[in-house]
């Protein structure tokens, strides 16, 4: 209590992973706002995998509500990597239960969720078994995979204990199999949602790739491709972002190829992947079932019916049924566990045909056909519809877009878009479609327009830096600078083979906070981590924080009443546990004071690798006779 007392004579107090646990109680306790937002500020900066759940409930129960909302924001962003550590297997049944039903938590797939489930359970399995029923209906086991939802039925011991959840899983896994709409959204995480566009043909082909960040709305060039292409497909498959396919087609050098890539939105470089069995230019791609599908394409003059997929486990290709037409330019989308081949041209028409394949009987069957035969149209779905956009009859660019209800197996049209074009691409994002560049018949389009389906409308997007067609595109969830524990895979951020190392191209990750930045080396040779989670006064993380020269520490030793120090050291006391989680906490850089700095900053901190300090300079002597007057009341009292 001392140090409120300090506080109030002051106008200073040192705020420290030992004293704020006793000083947020106590500012609580004695209402003086100034030093619970400095602890607030404090813990906020702390925040980590391994500390984020505990300084959620503490800042619950001291009815800090931002702290709150900031901590849960924090776990769901880190969701894979907070549910790895110690907190999170001492939840309660109840809180498990809250945590996995948020819409925000940011997995690559359900598969992580039901995992982390399992890991909870399987740390104390005798008491915690008989729970499984009620915790696993919070799990979003539609979008488990049915060969996962097999596995798990076959040879999963605390299913055994439990038959409801087998029954449950056994529903499920009839429901997949049957194609069933799942009846629950997918997750919807909050971080920034980006999508990228790879290569193109603009009079030769291309090696970009551009991201468009749909929250402002601008185009970021990223690192090139390993070798440009044209007519390639592009996927998101867990948290990699992949280049598949497609045709060099420069001066000199014209050849389809057979090539896969694997981009890192984390390190920021590309790896290459098994080839495909053949060469596919203008190949349909698509994702279903946690894998990888290559529809068609040609190869010079060969055109392809055959289909094979990419498991990201194994790294291999296997064929599947090939489709009954061979299809260049074909359009492929991925619904309810059905994959959808429309369209396209054999080498003699533009076809109007529409297959669909069947993952459990490895058979393909036809469906009602387009109005217009086309190909090279874009093709994505949104909820049970897919949408068709543009494309080429063998004459003209169309602008004539058809929706296929696939509950109803019906056909229809919607509004047109504004510029007729085919060699576009179709990405949904945000219950929108993003239809990007293509060829209008004379010009290499830049022009986004974007589909509203609740209004039937296009509207005029951001578009392209440059135009282009025959490019690629898919939705990935991006982290963000301030806010994501960017936990880097184990040699993304080294030398890989086939790298790319033109210029700022190269495979150095690029520091996300901009230059000048403390937080983050220009050159290092190892892996580097970019986070900001007790770090202070970077100039270009947003920060509100000031570093000032540390004040000597007080000499003032007071107990919070109701704490004894006895209580402190005990390891089940809550604020002991807290202590010790900063303690394993790792020492954070700091930058210099920012130039310019206002005197009367009302936080401003100081960190090193010694300790971590929160300095609150502000006129607060105010209030000193009201805490007085409590303290001696709260010890009359006690006596």
């Amino acid at each position: 209590m001392s140090r409120i007392l300090y506080f109030m004579y002051t106008g200073q107090i040192r705020v420290t992973e030992v004293t704020v646990c006793q000083l947020l109680p106590a500012a609580t306790m004695f209402q003086v706002p100034n030093v619970i937002d400095a602890c607030c500020a404090f813990l906020e900066r702390q925040l980590d995998p391994t500390n984020a759940i505990g300084i959620a409930h503490f800042a619950e129960q001291h009815g800090c509500v931002e702290l709150q909302k900031k901590a849960n924001v924090f776990i769901e962003r880190n969701f894979t990597q907070v549910c790895q550590e110690e907190e999170f297997l001492q939840l309660s049944a109840y809180q498990l239960i809250a945590l996995i039903r948020r819409d925000e938590l940011n997995v690559q797939e359900e598969r992580e969720v039901y995992n982390a489930v399992l890991k909870w359970v399987k740390y104390d399995e005798d008491n915690r078994h008989c729970k499984m029923e009620h915790i696993l209906g919070a799990v979003r086991c539609q979008f488990l995979t049915p060969n996962f939802l097999k596995e798990q039925m076959k040879n999963c011991d605390v299913l055994r204990k439990v038959p409801a959840c087998r029954e449950y899983l056994a529903k499920i896994f009839k429901d997949l199999t049957l194609h069933k709409c799942p009846g629950v959204k997918e997750r919807t995480p909050n971080t920034t949602r980006m999508i990228f566009v790879a290569g193109g043909f603009f009079r030769h082909s291309l090696d970009i790739l551009e991201a468009y960040n749909v929250d402002d709305k601008t185009w970021t060039t990223l690192p090139n491709l390993r070798i440009p292409r044209s007519g390639l497909g592009a996927a998101f498959l867990k948290g990699k972002f992949y280049a598949v396919g497609g045709r060099n087609n420069n001066i000199g050098s014209s050849y389809d190829s057979d090539w896969v890539d694997r981009y890192s939105a984390v390190s920021e470089t590309w790896r290459p992947c098994a080839p495909m069995s053949v060469p596919r230019h203008r190949v349909g791609v698509a994702v279903m079932d946690e894998l990888m599908y290559a529809v068609g394409g040609s190869a010079g003059m060969e055109y392809h019916n055959t289909v094979e997929y990419y498991d990201p486990e194994l790294d291999r290709w296997t064929l599947v049924q090939p489709m009954h037409a061979k299809r260049l330019g074909v359009g492929v989308v991925v619904v309810n566990r059905l994959l959808y081949a429309i369209g396209g041209f054999d080498g003699n028409e533009r076809l109007g045909s529409v297959e669909c394949y069947h993952p459990e009987n490895n058979e393909w069957s036809f469906l009602p056909p387009l109005q217009t035969g086309r190909s090279g149209a874009g093709v994505a779905a949104i909820n049970q519809y897919i949408y068709v956009v543009g494309g080429f009859d063998g004459t003209r660019q169309l602008a004539t877009v058809e929706r296929y209800d696939t509950e109803n197996d019906t056909w229809d049209m919607v509004a047109p878009i504004q510029i007729a074009r085919s060699a576009l691409s179709l990405t949904p994002l945000d219950g929108k479609l993003y239809a990007i560049g293509g060829f209008d018949g004379n010009n290499f389009l830049s022009i986004v327009e974007v589909y509203d389906p609740r209004t039937n409308t296009w509207t005029k997007g951001t578009p392209l830096k440059s135009g282009r067609s025959g490019h690629a595109s898919a939705v990935i969830y991006q982290p963000a600078c301030s806010t994501t524990f960017m936990d880097y895979e184990e040699s993304d951020a080294t030398q890989p083979e086939g790298g790319n190392d033109e210029g700022r191209h190269g495979n150095t990750p690029q520091n996300p906070c901009g230059g000048g930045s403390p937080h983050y080396p220009g050159t290092a040779s190892n892996m580097q981590f970019h986070t900001s989670f007790g770090q202070s006064g970077c100039n270009n993380c947003d920060t509100e924080i000031d570093i000032k020269p540390e004040i000597p520490p007080e000499r003032h030793s007071f107990q919070i009443p109701a704490i004894k120090s006895e209580e402190l050291t005990n390891p089940s006391c809550p604020w002991a546990k807290m202590q010790e989680r900063f303690r394993r906490t790792a020492p954070r850089p700091f930058s210099p004071q920012r130039e310019g700095s206002p005197l009367d900053a009302p936080i401003a901190h100081k960190f090193d690798k010694a300790r971590k300090t929160c300095i609150l300079s502000t006129a607060a002597k105010v209030f000193h006779n009201h805490i007085e007057g409590r303290l001696r009341k709260l010890t009359s009292a006690s006596t």
